[in-house]
């Protein structure tokens, strides 16, 4: 509340405030120090030729040539000329014809209050000459300007009810900043509090705070602000000081009312809705109010404090959001602190465990390369010694034959000649080729690719995608239908990470296991074909590029016990015609055309019933279930897909992949009715006529999910009966089963 008691120009709490035309307030003071003096020559000039330099003394010395046409406020003299003001348009906007040349504390640009030298230009130019000039009055805040009149400032009224206000406001500041005190200190009297937790809600001097809540362990969390300011001090302060302080109670009861401001021995009586503005009954009498609308002062004054109160509440839930906004901004930031450590701690880790990869890597690598170097110098050591093994033989052989050869005696050397000749050679053979040439090699063929791990590093930064949060399931538009559930789902706010798809998972409706039943961008998936009366569960998932993200919460839907069905035009041949609601179906061809129900069924037992509306020049309408690809440009039952009951005036047939079957006597005309028995608990399929089961039980081994069929031409029409329960149960004796009216299928199940 403190910003809304300060003034725009001085920036301190308001001293006398006065009510300007635009209803902002400012010190009658500062009033006068904004107050700008503007020849009477201008104020028929355009604004834009007014003049707008700053507001400047002429120099000591300064001919009257160099005056300017900047012009100062007169009431750094004797303030007459700031006194007085005459109430200016407020439709006019403009900016006055001064440049202020100063800021305020609270950036509002003021004129200086520099008095002129007594006989400058500045000076005469300030002092009235014979009208020349008016005063005018600029607001701080909104930039409209006022005129002043003869009263001056006093034709303003004062804001006695503001002035009370900052006086009380004061007052509870003074009483506030005594009771900040610590509330654990054992001195007497305690100490000057210096912080304030914001979770425990104690005030603690720095003694106290050290020793009661220091800054670690179960504390090292706990939020510590300065203590409560002057908006944030206890309500019971005020009151306090109120209570105890004589000078509040004595304040109160010498608290003068307001005047008015034409009549000053009035007091404000009524208040005038066409000037919306207080008046005294003089101003009725003979003032310039006497033609307009007036009301009781009361009565506006608790109108309009209705009026407050209620615009007060909506700025008091914004203000609610507002603090519940920066609570959980709060949280943000420490959830930001906390992240960040867990970052930091989880990026030293991985970063330390790729340098024990690579530690453990170099062992590898080195014992490798060891083992090569030591299978090189074992094999060099070898051959070594192998070569001069050979060498020693060779050059011994080599001196005793020589020797040999040096002796005389023909008879001694032929002896031995032949045995050192075969020695000879074999001894040159051993040296065979490659056996002079080094076994390895002293290069190792061992190459260490480095250059895509060092890659790898440099490009070691942080994935911009993590995996999908949790899906919020949209409960509200989640619904069931039939035997078909609808799922609708969304991701959490602030969610930045990029989902490219959702898994959608269904149970079998028994408490079995989950499978998946859509995969794409949709956030609204409806299933069909389920058992009816059955109870579901589903979750979602989603998933990016980075993996698959956890799953929602399971959601429990629960498929319908009867099953309401019309024709479905989706899926109908186009000859087809459909009409009431998709309730009556004929067709405009001379051929038989196929036409589907909306429902599909695959568990329980369901029958369903349909009247012949017209039945013309003899026609065979077959009725029947079909699987949703049947063939739609042939009578029903000609396919695999179809199993079906076709009939004349006479008699019916059953069929199933174009196979006729078990002919009975009895047919249809105008006003029959056929009803079709599915019972999928017994695979098995029955038809009636009028009531009366028409042959055996059609079929058997029904398997599979199945809709509602009919195929018939343009001389048939047919839709929905009434069934009689009782008769059908008294004459099929199905006594379990249920019957229903306008095409509804209703179910029996197993528990």
């Amino acid at each position: 509340m403190e910003e809304e008691l300060k003034c725009p120009v001085c920036g301190s709490l308001f001293r006398e405030p006065i009510i300007l035309p635009c209803s902002h307030n400012v010190c009658l003071p500062c009033a006068r120090t904004i107050a700008v003096q503007t020849p009477e020559s201008e104020q028929h000039l355009p604004p834009m030729l007014h003049p707008r330099g700053p507001a400047t003394v002429p120099a000591v010395g300064a001919t009257a040539g160099s005056a300017s046409f900047d012009y100062e406020c007169g009431a750094g003299g004797g303030g007459d000329h700031a006194d007085k003001l005459s109430l200016h348009s407020e439709t006019d906007s403009g900016y006055g014809s001064y440049t202020p040349s100063l800021k305020s504390p609270n950036g509002v640009r003021v004129l200086p209050l520099v008095p002129a030298p007594p006989g400058s230009l500045a000076a005469a130019a300030a002092a009235p000459r014979g009208g020349g000039t008016s005063s005018s009055l600029t607001c701080p805040q909104c930039h409209r300007s006022a005129s002043l009149d003869q009263r001056g400032l006093r034709g303003f009224q004062r804001n006695r009810l503001l002035e009370a206000i900052v006086q009380r406001y004061q007052q509870s500041r003074a009483a506030a900043s005594a009771a900040a005190k610590c509330q654990l200190c054992d001195r007497s009297p305690p100490e000057p509090a210096a912080v304030m937790c914001e979770q425990c809600e104690v005030l603690y001097c720095a003694a106290c705070q050290l020793k009661c809540h220091p800054s670690r362990g179960p504390f090292a969390k706990h939020r510590l602000g300065p203590p409560p300011s002057l908006q944030d001090a206890p309500s019971g302060a005020s009151s306090s000081a109120a209570g105890g302080s004589s000078s509040t109670k004595t304040a109160g009861a010498i608290r003068k009312f307001p005047t008015c401001a034409d009549h000053e021995l009035e007091n404000y009586s009524m208040y005038c809705v066409s000037c919306r503005t207080p008046v005294c009954y003089q101003c009725l009498e003979e003032g310039k109010h006497g033609k307009h609308e007036v009301k009781a002062l009361g009565a506006m004054w608790k109108q309009h404090k209705t009026q407050l109160s209620q615009a007060l509440n909506g700025v008091s839930d914004k203000a609610k959001e507002a603090k519940e906004f920066l609570v959980q901004l709060k949280n943000i930031l420490q959830q930001i602190q906390e992240n960040g450590l867990d970052y930091e701690a989880c990026l030293v880790a991985q970063c330390d465990a790729l340098v024990d990869a690579l530690t453990r890597q170099k062992a590898k690598l080195l014992t490798k390369v060891t083992k090569e170097r030591e299978h090189k110098l074992k094999v060099v050591w070898d051959q070594i010694n192998h070569c001069t093994l050979k060498l020693r033989q060779s050059t011994g052989l080599m001196e005793y034959c020589l020797e040999v050869i040096k002796e005389n005696d023909p008879s001694g050397f032929l002896q031995i000649s032949d045995a050192l000749i075969k020695r000879v050679q074999v001894s040159q053979e051993q040296w065979v080729k490659g056996a002079l040439e080094p076994k390895v090699s002293a290069e190792f063929d061992l190459t260490l690719d480095s250059e895509p791990l060092l890659q790898s590093i440099h490009q070691l930064d942080f994935i911009q995608m993590k995996l999908p949060p949790v899906p919020l399931l949209q409960l509200e538009k989640c619904c069931t239908r039939n035997n078909s559930v609808t799922l609708a789902w969304r991701m959490p706010p602030f969610s930045h990470n990029p989902v490219e798809g959702y898994i959608l998972e269904l149970d079998d409706g028994d408490g079995g296991q989950f499978r998946e039943v859509y995969v794409g961008k949709e956030t609204l998936c409806t299933i069909d074909g389920l058992h009816f009366n059955s109870t579901y569960n589903a979750r979602v998932k989603a998933f990016n590029s980075s993996g698959v993200g956890p799953y929602s919460k399971t959601v429990v839907l629960q498929t319908s016990d009867v099953a309401w069905f019309a024709f479905d035009p989706s899926s109908a041949h186009r000859d087809i015609v459909l009409s009431n609601d998709n309730q009556t179906a004929t067709c405009s061809s001379y051929d038989d055309r196929v036409i589907l129900g909306t429902a599909a069924f695959s568990k329980g037992v369901h029958y369903w019933e349909l009247h012949v509306d017209r039945y013309d020049n003899h026609p065979d309408p077959a009725f029947g279930i079909a699987r949703i690809n049947v063939v739609k440009d042939m009578m029903l039952g000609k396919d695999d897909k179809a199993w079906a009951m076709y009939v004349d005036n006479n008699r019916s047939w059953f069929m199933h992949c174009n196979s006729h079957t078990n002919r009975t006597e009895g047919g249809v005309s105008k006003g029959a009715s056929v009803g079709v028995l599915l019972d999928l608990n017994k695979h098995s399929l029955t038809f009636f006529i009028n009531g009366q089961q028409q042959g055996p039980p059609a079929f058997e081994n029904v398997e599979g999910v199945f809709m509602p069929a009919l195929s018939l031409n343009r001389n048939v029409q047919v839709n929905p009966a009434l069934v009689d329960l009782i008769h059908l149960a008294e004459n099929s004796k199905l006594a379990s089963s249920h019957c229903m009216a306008a095409g509804e299928s209703r179910s029996r199940w197993n528990s």
